[in-house]
């Protein structure tokens, strides 16, 4: 999701409708499966109705899991021929107070062991050798963490496109560096690649962004789910690369961890003599 001009608000509270599933043309026998996509009470956001409908009607069990992520596990014992989830939720959201501590490169060094998971380079988020190369320069220039990080996150934007169906959710970062296209998902990779190869702990945090700078009390949005960063300066500070702005109200929260990987909305596997087709919509309403 990309946008141009930005508006600020001191709170909002929207309310998300996330309809996702699969139609199955020769019938899953049976199926098993985990859905991330309850948005959680951070200090910047606050659930006020959260709900989640699953159809056809399966055993579920609900847990938090490693990075703080509310999952909804969930079995289908009977033949389906389409799995339907829809998440409702309202959330009140409010301006980030979290702006970073301006931690000096040596600061970094006392965080290593605590936050060493969000240090590694995957495959996902690796950096391509031609990006390592032009991250020397940025490091030897800032004199902060924090400024580093705010200049890579400029070189990213400036640098790749966003374009809906130029990359696949398994491309990796190096990948969509290269070909200097993507969407939210490989512009956050590429961020936390370059972030954690100057050993900054970073995260990859999904949710939804409201596609409007303005969003007008009342009006039904397309939206979808969206993707950015965070980063470590002292405390974690958000921000999104695709949109070269702050974390703030119009975006909501619902799964953190090391890269997509820890936090797809839906995940499962399935019994059937064919295929399955994914189908997703996102609406989004600004409440009064």
């Amino acid at each position: 999701m990309n946008e141009q001009s930005r508006v600020s608000h001191e709170t909002l509270q929207l309310r998300i409708r996330h309809t996702t599933g699969y139609h199955y043309p020769a019938e899953a026998k049976g199926s098993f499966n985990e859905a991330r996509m309850t948005p959680q009470n951070t200090s910047d956001q606050y659930v006020l109705r959260s709900r989640l409908e699953i159809k056809p009607s399966p055993w579920t069990f609900e847990y938090t899991d490693y990075w703080g992520t509310s999952v909804t596990a969930f079995q289908v014992q009977e033949p389906h021929p389409d799995l339907s989830v829809v998440a409702t939720s309202v959330v009140e959201t409010r301006a980030a107070a979290t702006r970073g501590q301006g931690i000096a490169w040596t600061d970094l060094d006392l965080v290593q062991d605590e936050h060493c998971e969000l240090l590694t380079l995957n495959d996902w988020v690796r950096p391509a050798t031609s990006l390592v190369a032009e991250l020397a320069p940025l490091r030897a220039q800032a004199a902060t963490p924090a400024d580093y990080a705010r200049n890579v996150m400029e070189l990213v934007h400036a640098r790749m496109a966003y374009r809906p169906g130029s990359t696949e959710v398994t491309t990796r970062a190096a990948d969509a560096w290269d070909n200097a296209a993507g969407v939210c998902q490989d512009i956050a990779h590429v961020t936390l690649g370059a972030l954690r190869h100057a050993g900054i702990p970073a995260r990859y945090v999904s949710g939804y962004l409201h596609p409007s700078a303005d969003p007008q009390v009342g009006e039904t949005v397309e939206g979808e789910s969206h993707a950015w960063v965070e980063y470590w300066d002292g405390e974690w500070v958000g921000f999104d690369p695709t949109n070269q702005i702050a974390q703030g109200t119009r975006h909501v929260v619902v799964a953190r961890g090391r890269d997509y990987d820890d936090s797809p909305p839906l995940r499962g596997i399935y019994s059937t003599a064919g295929g399955s087709e994914l189908f997703v919509s996102v609406e989004i309403t600004r409440l009064p």
